[in-house]
């Protein structure tokens, strides 16, 4: 049987900083809103996607609308700007969309954080 000051130590010691430790392991990364603007600036996502306005493609505040209760929506994002899938345009025709210049898993998850933060 544990001493009372064991029991005492592993309630008031041991566990609060083992929840301390998991709560600052499961905060995301912080968005580095400089670099993914450069990112999709480079990759020429702006020529299609606005922040707030429609252009060919949705604008980024309707992206982050439509995925905001969306588990895996930096999954899904993150695919789909990194394989090229078909793409329909307000004219009806289709292309393949356009894959990031920078090819760097960070810097494209980074990217995809930012717009859904819009």
């Amino acid at each position: 049987m544990k001493s009372r000051s064991s029991i005492i130590t592993l309630l008031f010691g041991v566990i609060p900083m083992m929840v301390a430790f998991s709560a600052v392991a499961a905060e995301p990364e912080p968005i580095d809103a400089n670099a993914a603007i450069k990112l999709a600036r480079s990759s020429s996502c702006l020529r299609c996607h606005g922040v707030n306005k429609k252009k060919e493609g949705p604008s980024y505040k309707v992206i982050a609308a439509f995925y905001a209760n969306n588990k895996d929506a930096e999954d899904v994002l993150i695919e789909h700007v990194t394989t090229g899938p078909k793409v329909k345009f307000t004219d009806g025709h289709k292309e393949s969309h356009k894959s990031l210049a920078d090819k760097n898993p960070e810097q494209i998850r980074n990217l995809i954080r930012w717009i859904l933060a819009q």
